[in-house]
């Protein structure tokens, strides 16, 4: 028998990176699983996997994230597990970031978490069980530059998710998990097109290497277990001791612009 025989899922941000994984490892475990994500084909594909659900959604949008968690909760015959993990991400400088970019950072980091609580906890309650787990960041815990909004928003999540499991127990148990550097389609070119950026991390790593979708995906499933029974309002730091030398983004945005300014010199010279 599976850690999650018998119950009923959704995971928002499911058509890649940890929300793949993460919608993978349940229906391993024994989950129904519906998967919910801004880009359909991509939560119809990875659905396809296992027999599970999906929804195109924008979680930013209450209507969409209410009649999509409705219809989810009714095809499985219930809802007893939400992985809140839909996220965006941006690197840039405090001041040059415009106002509606703030807005879309907050709206979806943290509004479609909230959204994502407000539609499921009603359909748990009525069910008599809930495990809800948040994906915030370790830029929620340790402000990095060019971060702003989204380290804000994260920051918001640990403590939405710690007053969730306050305001709901002893039906529903909240804990939220903060990556550190993962691998994923979000973070591919910060990863990979910032020259030595991918060594500069795994450097920072104790662990000795950047982490996979896997490896968060493993933890929201122990979360959402009765393995856990027992944990509860907590953030769970998922980072291979990254935080132990500090955020993934430290300093980064300051290379970044050292890198820049480097290349338009050199544009320079050569035109001069």
């Amino acid at each position: 028998m599976g850690l999650l025989e018998g119950h009923r899922a959704i995971v928002t941000g499911g058509g890649s990176g940890m929300g793949a994984a993460t919608a993978r490892r349940m229906a391993e475990e024994g989950a129904q699983v519906a998967v919910v994500d801004i880009d359909g084909e991509a939560a119809r594909d990875v659905a396809a996997e296992f027999g599970g659900h999906f929804h195109q959604v924008d979680v930013s949008v209450w209507a969409e994230v209410r009649d999509a968690f409705a219809a989810a909760a009714e095809a499985m015959g219930g809802l007893s597990i939400l992985h809140n993990n839909a996220g965006v991400s941006l690197s840039t400088g405090l001041e040059d970031i415009e106002p509606e970019l703030w807005q879309r950072i907050i709206d979806v980091n943290l509004t479609g978490v909230f959204y994502g609580l407000k539609a499921a906890i009603p359909v748990m309650l009525a069910g008599g069980d809930g495990r809800i787990v948040n994906t915030a960041s370790i830029s929620g815990v340790r402000a990095s530059d060019g971060e702003a909004p989204y380290a804000a928003a994260k920051a918001g999540v640990i403590a939405l998710t710690a007053t969730t499991a306050l305001e709901h127990g002893p039906v529903i148990r909240c804990n939220a998990v903060s990556p550190g550097t993962i691998h994923t389609p979000m973070t591919h070119q910060f990863l990979t097109l910032i020259p030595g950026m991918y060594e500069h991390q795994v450097k920072k790593i104790p662990l000795g290497r950047v982490g996979e979708p896997d490896d968060v995906a493993d933890v929201v499933v122990l979360l959402c277990s009765d393995l856990t029974r027992y944990i509860n309002g907590q953030n769970i730091v998922v980072d291979g001791g990254m935080l132990l030398h500090g955020a993934g983004s430290d300093g980064s945005l300051f290379w970044v612009r050292e890198l820049l300014a480097e290349q338009e010199a050199r544009r320079a010279g050569d035109e001069g």
